[in-house]
């Protein structure tokens, strides 16, 4: 039998993203959220978290394309200096991070700043992850693993697509589909890292690669062929609404489209949907499933 965390990202990120992933934990589609220390919607969605104790919480750690925590001054290999802001793609991040200009204290030091203001506001932390999978590379996963480790946090998102779930992902562009399959080859360093560290993980990610095409068919294939294991099912869920149109996110229709799919999913037995708070521990998974 399987055991699923539905995990929607970018809480915070807007009011229609608060609202799309509350609604659906009401529903009984999602079990788990990241949350964003630094988003226009951030006050919002703390509120929302401390009032539904049955969401479990991550902190999303936004490197890339958003505002820091700390003063610039303190993490300026992190941040553009003209605008004082995360550098906008993630390729330049990544330009940076692979030629050693990204220094890991700061990035240990931002995490635990992000980390630290969530529980500050009285949120309880089930896990880490990071804006666009960037703790897939050793030289983030170590010092976001030490922020969170300080703070308590013993759980951390396993960002890798599975083979099966690759081939029961039909509808994704071959471009991503390419670049996840590349990706894969980070796989083993990160479950040794997770190791070392003593954390906790699943066996993988799913939906990863439907990213931006995640529709009702393409979910249901996914359920249809989860394997034995604990699994989390990414997604992205949210009304395209006048503010999200002004974020900076290349998911703005196909959030509708995610959050429509996973309000209509049909249950199916055979599922047990957990929180990351559930990782290891089968006397505290919920014996609810699709």
């Amino acid at each position: 039998m399987g055991r699923l965390i539905v995990n929607a990202d970018d809480f915070g990120l807007t009011g229609g993203v608060n609202r799309a992933i509350t609604e659906l934990l009401t529903a009984g589609a999602v079990t788990s959220t990241t949350l964003m220390a630094r988003a226009r919607a951030t006050n919002e969605a703390i509120e929302m978290a401390r009032a539904t104790p049955l969401l479990g919480v991550g902190c999303h750690v936004v490197l890339v394309d958003g505002e820091p925590v700390l003063p610039v001054r303190e993490i300026s290999s992190l941040v553009e200096r003209r605008t004082g802001r995360f550098h906008l793609t993630l390729s330049g991040f990544l330009m940076r991070l692979l030629s050693g200009r990204v220094r890991d204290g700061e990035i240990e030091a931002e995490a635990a700043a992000q980390i630290g203001l969530l529980r500050s506001k009285g949120v309880a932390l089930t896990h880490v992850d990071t804006h666009k999978h960037v703790h897939m590379f050793p030289a983030v996963l170590r010092p976001v693993l030490r922020a969170a480790r300080a703070a308590g946090i013993g759980a951390v998102r396993n960002p890798f697509e599975a083979a099966w779930s690759l081939r029961a992902t039909a509808e994704a562009p071959w471009v991503r589909r390419g670049e996840v399959t590349a990706l894969r080859l980070l796989e083993r360093r990160f479950r040794q890292i997770v190791a070392e560290e003593g954390f906790a993980t699943t066996d993988g990610a799913v939906g990863v690669l439907a990213t931006g095409t995640l529709n009702a068919e393409t979910l249901s294939a996914l359920l249809r062929n989860l394997p034995p294991g604990t699994w989390e099912l990414v997604t992205h869920p949210g009304y395209n609404d006048a503010e999200l149109a002004g974020v900076h996110t290349r998911l703005l229709a196909s959030r509708e489209t995610e959050r429509e799919a996973l309000a209509a999913l049909e249950r199916a037995p055979g599922i047990e949907l957990i929180s990351f708070a559930g990782l290891g521990d089968a006397g505290s998974i919920q014996k609810n499933g699709y």
